[in-house]
This record gives C-alpha cells, structure tokens and sequence, in this order.
C-alpha cells in the first residue's frame, strides 16, 4: 500500500526552478517534488499526482502493485525524463518503465516513508551508536513487502547527497537523498535492488563542488584499484565457535600463555610463486590455519585487512572502516577464517588504526566539503610523516564511528582482539612535530586530550561490552598507565608492546661478540620496567622493512654465527617475561628483508640451518605452553629474578623464571661463540637438574655442546644458595633447566 505519510500537497506543475534543479541533479529535496502527491492540498486521496525522473526512459506507466493491471499513463510534459501521472485513490502502485532496449517493473523509492528512527539519529549525533554498521551504509531489508536496499550516510554539510551506481547507470539525478535535520544524515530506500551491487554517494558539497565518495559505512568493497563500495549480503554467518567463545578470556588473560604470529595476508604465500595471485581466505584457512598450529602459536595477528587503496601502505591507511578488503574475498569468506580458526582453537587478533587515515579523494577527506572527519587545521589534522589525515575524536560523531568500528569487527567477525596502531601518534599533539608546528591542548600542554578520551572510552566499552576480547596497545613513549584500568587513570588497554626491549636487544644482538660487554644494560635494562605494564615482546614487520634487512641480517659472524645467534635471541625472548610475537618469516629466518610484493621464501626450508631455526621456534611455543613458570607470572615481579646479570666479561645471563605454584625453571644464556665449561650457578633444590632446552642442539642445527641432557648438583654455595651445578654452556647458546621433581 501507499502509506499516507508519504503523500504530499503539491500542484501538478512545478516551478521552473524544481524543474532546472531536476534536470541538472541539484534538487536539494526531490522527496517534495518526486513519488506521490495530493494534488491542491486535498486531504480526501483523490487526484493523486505521481512524478518520476527517469532520464533516458522512453515511457512511463503506473501499474498495480500485485496485479500490474494499468493504473495510467505518465505523461512528460516538462523535461525530458520528468513523467506525471495521475491516480485516483490511495493504491498500492509500481512504476512500469520502458528503456529503450528493456523494460522495468519496479517500486517508486519516493513512495516510502522515512525509515531511520529519531533514536538513531538521535544516537548518531551523540556519537553514541554503537551498531552503525547497521544503521549507515547499505541495508538490505524489506519495507511494507518490497526488498530492496537503504542508503542512508552522515553528511551535515552537503547541499545534496544522491545514491549512484549500476543499477542507476552511475546518473546522479536518479536517487537524490532526503535530508534528516537537524542530524545531516541524508537516506533514501532503493526498491528492488540487493547484495552485490556497486554504489557510491554523489555529493554537491558546502562549497557547490561535485563529489564522489565511497561509502564510509561500507561493510563490503571493490576490490583496488577499484574504489566502489559493494552492498553487502545481510546472510547471518553461521558460526561454529561456540566453544571457543566461551572459553576465550582464559585464553588471553594475564596468566595464559600468548605466543602472536604476525601475518600480511598478501604476501604470506601466493599461487605459484612471486608473481602469483594472493592466497584469499579460503586459500589462508587451508593452509595458514594448520602452519600456524603446527608452530603451537596461539594467535594470528593480521596486519590490517580493512580495504585500504595502496597496497604499499600494507593496510596501515585504510578507507573503509568496516569493510575487510575485497582483495581476499568476501566478508562472509572473512567470517569463515576467523570460525575456522576458532574451531582450531587459534585466536585472531587485527591490527586496526584509529590514527590516521589517507587523502584519496574518493575517501573520508573533506567528505561534504568540510573537515567533516579530521581536524580542520593542519597542525592538528594533517601527519607529515605519512601524507594523511588524523581523526578529529573531539566530534561527537566521529568519535562515536571509530568506536562503532572497533565493536564491528570485534562483535560481528567475532574477532578475540584489537591491536591499535600509532597509539602514541595519538596521544601527543607534538608526535613528530618541530616547535611552532603544533597546537597546545586547552590547558597549554602537548597530550592529545580528546584522543585520551577516546582510548579510554573505547577500552572501557570492550571490556564491558565484548567479553574477552584484549585491546593491545602499539605504544612507543613511557606514556604512563597504558595498561591501567581507566578508573585508576589508566588508558585501559590489556597489553602494551614492549618497543623499548625490542630496540635494546635487537641492538645488543647485532653487535659483534666482541664488543657486547660494553652494552650488557641493552639485555638488562627491559627488567627494571618489565611489569609496570602487561607486555607483548614484539618483533614485528617494522623490524625487517625500509632497508633494515631481515632479523637473519641482523645477526653479526660468519654463516653458522649468524643462525646461532638468531637462535639465541629467539631462545631469549621465549623465556623473557612478556606475551611474545615474531613477524612471518622470522620463524625459519627468512633470507630478505620482507616485501608486501612477493610471498616469504619457503624454498629455504630446503635448508638444515633454516629448518633448524623453524623447529626451535615450535619447540620454543610448546616449552612456553607447557611450564607455567614461563607465562603464569609475566606481568608479575614475582615471576622472575635474576642469578647471574652483572657478567659482562662473559656476556652471560641466568636467571629464573617462576610459576603461580612457586615452581621455578633456570634459564642460562651464553652470547659469545666459545663454550664456557665448569660454569657453576647456585640452584635452591639439591639432586638432579634436566636440561630440557639447548638452543645449541644439533637438531636445531647447533654444535650440542650442552651438559649431556642433565646434570647432579654439588654441595657448594652459589648466588645464595647452599647448592650449585656446574654447567657447559654451549656457544651462542641459551639452556633451560629444570629440578627433578618440576613439573608441568
């Protein structure tokens, strides 16, 4: 039927000015002149005029909704493209259309009513909508029988928004938006089109200035170079994950062992090679899934996967907020790696990045004419380092979209966690700035408060509203509080990544052996602030792009050097306290430095060494799981002490790592190429001592110089203790020792 609301009083004949504003496709309102009006103000529903604008239509007839028995004929007595015609009653009707090579039978979209309730609009302006996924963009629904698509998207500035795509000819005259005031959000309903279909918003913007944009409420997209946003399919996913969504806070609590492997989905593997086309998700779930379960890593970390236009920027400006690139499939295929994952108890953790976004014109940048998503004045709202623009989280409404877009991915992906990229670009107006180049805050200070807000908002919504689900900070300053609670003025994240350790012990490794006396600290120092906040220890892709080489690269000495010390510093890192992540490729040391155009070079697992370091690091992830002295207490003091941090002349560590139950593991690290023999450390348990790890094992492709898989303690004082052994340690080499009655 024709709701009455929707009838509106008006004369057959329009001004001149309606009539110039159709033809052009400036009308600011086509609602008050389009679909169905009382013609002279009756109320009675008799003489009803229809207009449509179909420009390129040859003919124009209204049929019956559910019979498509003729009602009239339209005539075009104006412009061409404009048809009138006349009903005598209220009646449900259908615009039956001739083209010049097809005929159409469809709905007239100015024949609805207004479908987005006050309380959204309401919300939106609030920033306070936390399904705007679901309400913005492209929605397939069916209103009063009829199916077909709601475009509705936030654009307070524009003189006019209209909806274009195929199924319009790309004319932007054709679906002219109406404006809901005071909200600026414009929508109209598209009968009789679904999921699948392109579409861009074209604005006439504050200044007059024609636009085309994506949308940024996209929950589907083209993939690039192609920039169009896609209807998306409103098919609820069928999930299979309920087991691991319930036990999954467990998974990622403090106590738990997380071990991250860090994944670009372009360019982990391709068909047949460098030159091949990327793996899509189907491609990634039969093949990253089990690699990743073999390694025993507990998580996926994918680089960031919304659509973004560069490939070279590896997802770190992205466009669509809420779509996962086209380049890899569909949201539903998206959907089905992260259940398959889950099934596999793996869990998945996106980088997502509220910082910045890039200036491609068909983006968010000066979206109706304005700085309608960043900050108006370049100190504040431009990044000079990377050519893009910063979100303006002091708005209601932006705000309130960034933390939508977290919530979608997190809630409708089923995602276990968010890892936010450039925290500290955030939090410092002055982040990579020279004097006279940024604005104060209101108080006169450098800090970012509205970005404050926002982070602290945002981890207080998805630790209340997503249960289980971790927000892991990329933060590179002493920032304080990162991972305190926000009501103990803390920014509320779980994790935080250990920047600071990852630039001390990467220099300290790449220094000869020679020299590494003179910067012991750089192995040290991470344990005077290791549990003022919950880490992950990461050795992301920042470490081996931009001319740093690969982390084999940086490793000093000949051939066999090289991989022991690489299997040291992984062997490290492994029994350090802190959450671990290791980039792809640095797991069997991945000979270049890593590029997003080529696939990792699996052909070196042809090779003893690089095997060697591949099982080492699957070894090093069930040690990890296995004993609880190496995760139970990581973000803990309790968790670890040193026996020996002072023996620089030796460049030699040890130290222990203790569990919730007390029970301890020793750790013995050798970071020069000789073997030291009669080594003695005090141990508080008499009796035997199993060498359950040597980084120096042959097959990990060492020397097995170690202490015979175990080893008796003597009645001699050491380090404290009444007890000591007298260790071999092997060259570049790290063990770990265990008294007999450890257990798991």
């Amino acid at each position: 039927m024709m709701p009455s609301e929707v009838l509106h009083h008006g004369d057959a004949s329009l001004s001149a000015a309606d009539l110039e504003a159709l033809a052009h496709g400036t009308h600011v309102n086509p609602f008050a002149v389009l679909g169905p009006h009382r013609r002279g103000g009756h109320r009675d529903g008799s003489d009803i005029v229809v207009r449509a604008y179909l420009p390129g239509a040859t003919s124009v007839s209204l049929v019956e909704r559910d019979s498509d028995r003729l009602l009239g004929e339209c005539a075009a007595p104006a412009i061409e493209g404009l048809f009138v015609g006349h009903l005598a009653a209220e009646v449900g009707y259908r615009l039956k259309i001739e083209w010049p090579h097809a005929t159409q039978i469809v709905a007239d979209p100015y024949a609805f009513p207004l479908l987005l309730g006050e309380t959204d609009l309401y919300l939106i302006n609030e920033g306070s909508h936390r399904q705007l996924g679901h309400c913005l963009g492209a929605q397939v629904m069916c209103v009063d029988g009829v199916d077909g698509v709601r475009f509705a998207v936030w654009a307070p500035n524009a003189q006019r928004v209209a909806v274009v795509g195929d199924f319009n000819g790309w004319d932007s005259r054709r679906h002219g938006m109406r404006c809901r005031f005071p909200a600026g959000v414009w929508e109209i309903f598209i009968p009789d089109i679904g999921a699948g279909e392109r579409y861009k918003f074209a604005l006439i913007d504050v200044n007059g200035e024609r636009l085309l944009k994506a949308d940024p409420v996209a929950l589907s997209t083209e993939p690039p170079p192609l920039t169009a946003s896609v209807v998306a399919d409103a098919t609820p996913f069928a999930w299979g994950d309920a087991d691991w969504m319930a036990s999954r806070a467990s998974r990622q609590a403090p106590t738990a062992p997380i071990s991250i492997y860090e994944v670009h989905a372009g360019s982990w593997r391709k068909h047949g090679g460098d030159e091949g086309a990327i793996y899509h998700w189907r491609d990634l779930a039969e093949s990253l899934i089990p690699y990743v379960k073999t390694m025993g890593f507990t998580h996926i970390e994918l680089m960031p996967i919304m659509e973004y236009p560069f490939g070279g920027s590896w997802g770190y400006q992205p466009l669509s907020l809420f779509a996962p690139s086209g380049r890899f499939g569909t949201p539903a295929d998206f959907a089905g790696f992260i259940d398959a994952c889950h099934v596999a108890e793996i869990g998945v953790i996106l980088d997502w990045v509220p910082g910045h976004f890039p200036s491609d014109p068909h983006g968010l940048a000066h979206f109706d004419g304005t700085a309608l998503y960043e900050y108006a004045h370049p100190f504040e709202g431009y990044h000079q380092d990377w050519n893009t623009y910063i979100y303006n989280l002091g708005r209601r409404e932006v705000h309130g979209f960034m933390l939508a877009s977290a919530l979608h991915w997190l809630r409708h992906f089923h995602l276990d966690g968010l890892r936010v990229d450039a925290v500290a670009s955030m939090l410092y107006r002055n982040y990579s700035r020279q004097e006279g180049e940024w604005i104060p805050n209101h108080l006169g200070g450098k800090e970012n408060l509205e970005a404050v807000a926002f982070l602290r908002h945002l981890n207080q919504v998805v630790r209340d509203d997503v249960p289980g689900a971790v927000m892991i900070a990329e933060e590179s300053t002493a920032w304080p509080g990162v991972t305190a609670p926000v009501e103990h003025d803390g920014l509320g994240f779980n994790y935080k990544w250990n920047m600071g350790w990852m630039h001390d012990t990467l220099s300290y490794i790449s220094h000869d052996p020679v020299y590494r006396r003179y910067h012991h600290d750089q192995m040290t120092f991470g344990l005077v602030y290791a549990f003022n906040e919950r880490f992950v220890l990461p050795i992301s892709h920042d470490e081996v792009v931009h001319g740093k080489g690969s982390l084999l690269d940086k490793m000093p000495g000949d051939g066999w050097q090289r991989f022991a010390n690489l299997r040291a510093y992984l062997s490290f890192m492994w029994l350090h306290p802190g959450k671990k992540l290791l980039f792809m490729g640095c797991e069997f040391a991945q000979g270049r430095e890593w590029s997003h155009d080529r696939e990792l070079d699996w052909g070196l697992l042809q090779s003893a060494a690089h095997a060697g370091v591949q099982r080492l690091v699957g070894d090093l992830n069930a040690l990890y799981r296995e004993y609880g002295a190496l995760h139970e207490l990581d973000g803990d003091s309790a968790g670890f002490r040193w026996v020996i941090g002072d023996d620089f002349q030796n460049s030699v560590f040890a130290w222990w790592r203790i569990g919730r139950e007390g029970r301890p593991v020793l750790a013995v690290a050798n970071l020069t190429p000789q073997p030291l023999a009669g080594y003695r450390i005090g141990v508080p348990l008499a009796g035997h001592w199993r060498e359950r790890f040597n980084s120096d094992a042959e097959c990990y492709g060492g020397t097995n110089v170690g202490n015979g898989g175990g080893l008796e303690t003597e009645p001699l004082a050491a380090h404290g203790e009444t007890q000591s052994l007298v260790l071999t340690l092997p060259p570049l080499g790290v063990a770990l020792l265990l008294p007999g009655t450890a257990g798991q």
